[in-house]
């Protein structure tokens, strides 16, 4: 099985197919590298597209110990780029991989081609962080002692999930069978160190506005706990378009793949034609 080294000795299970300019695809927590396969599929025909799944999440290592970071999931990312000898990629992120996307972004700018940011910044609200993370902490210990096949079935009905209940009921029920496989000590790690760990973009405001990579947000309008943050980005980022997808949740690309592929598909055209600059300061209302 294929496998990146990571600067902690970490192995990291990822898979590729296609050739052309590199996409790389991050997860979201209650994912793997098996929910991009529509865009994998898609992608593929024509550009080198890379999946991988993160530490914590089989057939990745599940390491013992606190190393379960922000930094850590960022920086594994760019091992899985070193390990095949890629200089710069499109990254395509969901949620948790959207969060790693844009420390990318802010800390090895020159390793991203673009960010795609979907669903992101849940949990940032700074009013509500305190409770965010105490919620982090009881969810990992939910993982520790019920496994997650029980977690799976309580948390299948979170309310940003619902809209893909209702659309795609099937789809939803392979999403959260594939959840209930997950090693939970990976899950508990991984919900206690970076979900419950990682700082609120709120707070990097400045470094933000430093980042000129060009960016696509999309966040579904029913995903509330991602609009606000998604808004946010959208001003502070220089370079960034936001698409909003209606009647739409969390998991975006498996709720709407068509959509989401003809988006990510548009903005990387344009990116690669040159054509997603900064923004222009003529465009922005006086105030």
């Amino acid at each position: 099985m294929p496998h990146a080294t990571t600067r902690d000795g970490v192995r990291i299970y990822f898979e590729e197919t296609g050739q052309g300019t590199p996409i790389l695809f991050l997860h979201e927590f209650a994912a793997d590298y098996t929910n991009w396969e529509p865009q994998m599929r898609y992608f593929s025909r024509g550009h080198r597209c890379i999946t991988y799944s993160a530490r914590g999440y089989t057939p990745s290592d599940v390491p013992d110990g606190e190393v379960y970071t922000y930094t850590h999931f960022y920086t594994d990312a760019l091992a899985v780029l070193d390990h095949l000898g890629i200089e710069r990629a499109h990254l395509v992120g969901l949620s948790m991989g959207a969060y790693s996307s844009l420390q990318i972004g802010l800390n090895a700018p020159q390793r991203a081609l673009s960010m795609t940011l979907a669903g992101v910044g849940s949990g940032s609200e700074l009013e509500n962080l305190d409770d965010w993370r105490k919620q982090c902490r009881a969810n990992a210990e939910q993982f520790e002692t019920l496994g997650s096949a029980e977690v799976a079935k309580v948390t299948r009905e979170a309310p940003s999930r619902i809209p893909f209940l209702v659309k795609d009921p099937r789809g939803h029920a392979d999403f959260y069978a594939a959840l209930a496989r997950h090693d939970a000590k990976g899950s508990a790690r991984t919900m206690r160190g970076f979900q419950g760990g990682r700082p609120s973009i709120y707070t990097m405001t400045d470094a933000i506005r430093g980042v000129a990579t060009p960016a696509l947000i999309i966040c579904g309008d029913e995903d509330e706990p991602c609009v606000g943050a998604s808004l946010f980005l959208k001003k502070h980022l220089p370079a960034a378009g936001l698409a909003m997808f209606p009647k739409s949740g969390h998991v975006l690309n498996l709720e709407e793949p068509a959509l989401f592929n003809e988006s990510v598909e548009r903005f990387v055209t344009l990116v690669e034609a040159g054509r997603w600059p900064v923004r222009d300061p003529r465009s922005l209302a006086a105030h």
